[in-house]
């Protein structure tokens, strides 16, 4: 099992989630609103009211998906979240060693 963990523009969200819900075993997601700043150098200033502005509001999904899943919500993500502008965003995937369904009796998958 994979974490995929993704930082989007939010207007993207509704999209893609439309999208990823169509993937049959697609086992839904968590969705956070953050503020982040991209990788690009800003101007220089010495203003720090400036400084704590550089940040723009984005949304992370984060979900848990078994192996066979992950390149179809993976691409379903990046394509639909991608529109070539500034900011779109960043996607990335952890290795997930144990996964437990709470609603479910005491059910542990070992990954």
């Amino acid at each position: 099992m994979k974490e995929i963990r993704a930082v989007i523009q939010p207007h993207r969200l509704a999209k893609i989630r439309s999208s990823l819900r169509n993937i049959k075993g697609f086992p839904g997601m968590t969705v956070s609103k953050v503020d982040g700043c991209g990788h690009h150098l800003a101007k220089p200033t010495n203003d720090i009211r400036e400084e704590l502005t550089d940040y723009s509001p984005k949304v992370m999904i984060v979900m848990v998906v078994s192996d066979d899943l992950l390149e179809g919500v993976l691409q379903t993500i990046v394509e639909i979240g991608h529109t070539g502008q500034v900011g779109d965003g960043i996607v990335w995937v952890t290795p997930v060693e144990r996964f437990i369904r709470l609603s479910e009796q005491i059910k542990v998958v070992d990954c």
